[in-house]
């Protein structure tokens, strides 16, 4: 199939004055897919294709690729309802989920539909998702998630996490044949929950879960909590565990919270560990009282790929998702104080899976021949643009297909 995407605009390179860049130049030109890939990229391309699309100068950019969320255990796409104060911390949480999810089990697949669908109208290509493996709903969500994520092959790709939100250990030996039924199943990681503070064991959680993941190929994606030393020593201890298993498999570590707070030399020590590994970082970038914004750009620019999330859409932990990731990155640059064209249209490459039409040195490096056309069509001039003023989506490409287009009022440049 021949896709032709005519008056396209694309990002060639920054504008300096005075030693500062302020400004991305871009050129509107044309744009051929061919069997999901771009084959041709110039002006006035002669081309008959199966599907001819007037961009009118929008913008085209990468896809985005949501890292972190639990399609499994939400209550979007129904009724408002905000959480519980949750009085025992995570506790009240997992109390909660005994009764509730088993009793969502009649709705739950329907909502994960909504979701994804959700996820793709706001330009997603890729989910991760966390599904509950727990002594209640055993694998049902697991094959739940199956169900519906294998409705989109068409449209995304996608990775499972068997995630044992209850703990590992604290349920069991009977769970862990649970636990190991779930990664029969074909998902693609296994996940856990703060070792020390909820099985309050590291090196048992540990042994075991990289036992489980050689055993059935699969990566990990560890979600830490916990803070200062004793989440730092979890890090470590990750990652002597990678060390001594030469486990290649990936390695995800969700939150990381102690990151925030660590001193310049410990923080540098972890980040060469985990550079070294090839272990990568998911944030969803937390507001809060407490400082557990993450060092993202320290993190990436010492060789630690980190990846943005959305963790939830409204569900009984918290009210505050959207599975906008434009709106994500617009909170990550006003976190970080980023007001320049530069250092915002570099931040594009947290929610693309590193992705960016420049590199840092201004050269154009996306989209190029044979890359695969995995993107959108955004009403904005630069990537700086759509990610301060919160541009709209009007189309979104996987593979070279279309798998959604919206009528948009453009407004480009004079966007509010």
């Amino acid at each position: 199939m021949k896709q032709l995407i005519q008056n396209v605009r694309l990002e060639t390179s920054y504008q300096s004055e005075n030693e500062v860049i302020v400004k991305t130049n871009t050129e509107i030109t044309d744009v051929l897919i061919k069997n999901g890939v771009f084959t041709k990229i110039g002006p006035n391309l002669q081309e008959t294709a199966d599907v001819t699309i007037d961009a009118k100068k929008q913008l085209l950019l990468p896809s985005l690729r949501e890292m972190h969320i639990h399609i499994d255990k939400t209550y979007f796409g129904d009724d408002w309802q905000a959480p519980i104060p949750a009085k025992d911390g995570i506790y009240t949480r997992l109390e909660e989920e005994t009764t509730l999810l088993p009793e969502q089990l009649d709705t739950a697949e329907q909502r994960a539909h909504t979701m994804v669908q959700h996820y793709i109208r706001n330009g997603h290509t890729h989910i991760r998702t966390h599904v509950n493996v727990d002594p209640q709903i055993k694998t049902k969500h697991v094959q739940l998630a199956k169900r519906v994520l294998q409705a989109y092959e068409d449209k995304i790709t996608y990775e499972i996490v068997a995630f044992p939100q209850h703990g590992l250990l604290r349920n069991g030996t009977e769970f862990l044949t649970t636990l190991e039924e779930a990664l029969k199943l074909g998902v693609t990681h296994i996940g856990g929950v703060d070792p020390a503070s909820l099985d309050r064991n590291i090196g048992e959680v540990l042994t075991t879960t990289f036992a489980l993941a050689k055993k059935y190929n699969v990566g990990i994606d560890m979600h830490l909590h916990d803070r200062d030393t004793l989440g730092a020593f979890e890090l470590h201890r990750i990652l002597d565990y990678i060390e001594q298993n030469e486990f290649t498999q990936p390695v995800t570590i969700s939150h990381a919270f102690a990151l925030a707070g660590l001193s310049d030399v410990e923080l540098n020590e972890l980040m060469q560990r985990m550079a070294k590994n090839n272990v990568d970082v998911t944030t969803t970038v937390v507001i809060s009282d407490e400082n557990v914004t993450l060092p993202v750009k320290k993190l990436y620019d010492n060789g630690v790929a980190v990846s943005f999330g959305h963790d939830s859409l409204i569900d009984h932990w918290s009210p505050f998702g959207t599975g906008d990731t434009v709106q994500k990155l617009n909170l990550f640059i006003e976190r970080c104080g980023y007001i320049d064209e530069y250092q915002i249209s570099q931040s594009l490459k947290y929610a693309t899976g590193g992705i960016t039409p420049l590199n840092e040195q201004g050269k154009q490096i996306w989209p190029q021949i044979g890359d695969q056309a995995n993107a959108i069509l955004v009403d904005a001039v630069s990537s700086a643009h759509m990610i301060a003023r919160q541009c709209p989506i009007s189309t979104v490409f996987s593979t070279g297909k279309t798998i959604y287009q919206a009528d948009i009022a453009l407004e480009g440049a004079y966007r509010g």
